[in-house]
């Protein structure tokens, strides 16, 4: 039987959604597309004692976007050279670590490899075919699970130059037929829906004219979906199977980073970050919340906050909800629990540090993995209890070149997988094990 991602979208239906299961060795997209909730027998990567690595596999280059898995294969992009000259897909066995391929592709439009640029930060979608993969030069290629390629499309040939402050890392969106490419550019931004079999466009609409480095997210609405957008200022939700905006929603501030995390029932969770400074805290919190979309008696769509947070506020990491709370880590590190129902504050703790990957949410414990490298383990209740582990080696990357915001060992993303958390880092990727 041949698992449908999509089909298990029918699982969040209400406002407190109930944890999701998905298939054990399927992880694919950014975020798991949005689910991010998940129930399993064990939590990967917080047995036995610290630095208990099954594999580990040093990547070509460097590269932010997280891994994807299909099919007991996973998947990470990079980029290498002074120039950004060369983008590289790479396979691995899940259970071995065993590299299975490498694809290369030239870049469309080299830019000087800094950290004050994006690396390789958009992830790829897979499905029962492949795997579609966007980087920020604007090369758009899809490949067959056993490395062949079926398609590639130069973005820059068909639309123009991708000018964008520090680069690009909206993240490939995907439903069973379609993947969803964001170009937020500086001039002229624009949303692409592909065909994935063919490559070919089915509509290409305007973006958002504003600053953003978040990913586009399908939100499950009634019988339907809309594409949700988040840029500095607005949010809007665009119809899936024609790009035309059916919503907008106005008037926020600190949004271009987080990614919107579907709770289920046409409603999702938006993050926020506070200005440097932090002269905008107070803005950027009622930034943070759950938003819901509904039709109005005239048919057409509206957007609005079902409730605003008083004191929490987001880092590069998108909040998540799970069992009925919705968490939140600020750029100190300081966790914050909500209601997920109300908006009310359950607990506000301090973590080893703020994060840049998503959290996962498993059974009763909620996994945060720290930007610097630990994994904080969260066991739900009123009063969390809170365990921090140092899975990974200290110093795991090379001194960077320059000073940036991506300097140092970054853990940029994960994923959970066949009873294994891969944790990758900018040019490394580590598969943790687990018990019951």
């Amino acid at each position: 039987m041949i698992y449908n991602p999509w089909l298990s979208l029918a699982l969040l239906t209400v406002l407190i959604a109930p944890t999701a299961t998905i298939a054990g060795d399927t992880w694919a997209s950014f975020q798991n597309g949005g689910r991010v909730s998940l129930q399993n027998t064990s939590t990967p990567g917080t047995s036995g004692a610290n630095n208990e690595i099954v594999w580990t596999a040093e990547l070509r280059g460097y590269g932010q976007s997280s891994p994807v898995v299909w099919d007991g294969q996973v998947y990470v992009t990079s980029v290498e050279g002074s120039n950004k000259e060369t983008y590289h897909v790479t396979a691995y066995g899940l259970q071995s670590g065993k590299q299975l391929w490498q694809h290369d592709v030239q870049n469309a439009s080299p830019k000087k490899n800094n950290n004050y640029v994006s690396r390789a930060a958009p992830t790829p979608a897979a499905d029962q075919h492949g795997l579609v993969c966007y980087f920020e030069g604007g090369n758009l290629v899809a490949l067959k699970h056993e490395g062949e390629l079926r398609w590639e499309r130069n973005l820059v040939e068909e639309y123009g130059d991708v000018g964008a402050r520090h680069g690009l890392a909206a993240s490939i969106e995907q439903d069973e037929t379609s993947a969803y490419i964001w170009i937020e550019r500086s001039k002229d931004p624009y949303v692409l829906s592909i065909d994935k079999q063919t490559g070919e466009t089915n509509w290409k609409a305007e973006g958002l004219g504003v600053t953003s480095w978040s990913s586009p997210r399908m939100v499950p609405v009634d019988d339907t979906s809309h594409l949700v957008l988040s840029g500095t200022g607005i949010l809007a939700g665009l119809e899936p199977q024609t790009g035309k905006r059916l919503w907008s929603l106005e008037g926020i501030t600190g949004n271009s980073t987080p990614t919107p995390v579907p709770v289920g029932d046409g409603r999702f969770l938006i993050g926020a970050t506070v200005a440097r400074g932090g002269s905008s805290s107070g803005r950027a919190a009622a930034s943070n919340g759950l938003v819901a979309i509904n039709k109005a008696d005239d048919g057409s769509w509206q957007a609005d906050y079902l409730w605003r947070a008083k004191r929490a506020t987001c880092s590069f990491g998108s909040p998540i909800a799970h069992a009925g709370v919705a968490y939140f880590v600020n750029a100190t590190g300081v966790l914050y629990g909500l209601d997920l129902a109300t908006g009310e504050e359950r607990f506000a703790e301090r973590l080893p540090g703020s994060t840049w990957a998503t959290p996962v949410g498993i059974g009763e414990r909620v996994l945060f993995f720290i930007k610097s490298g630990p994994l904080a383990i969260v066991a739900q209740g009123d009063s969390p209890e809170i365990t921090t582990r140092e899975p990974l080696p200290p110093d795991a990357e090379p001194a960077p070149q320059a000073a940036g915001p991506s300097s140092g060992s970054v853990v940029y993303g994960a994923a959970v997988c066949d009873e294994l958390l891969l944790l990758r880092r900018g040019d490394r990727l580590y598969a943790l094990g687990a018990v019951n």
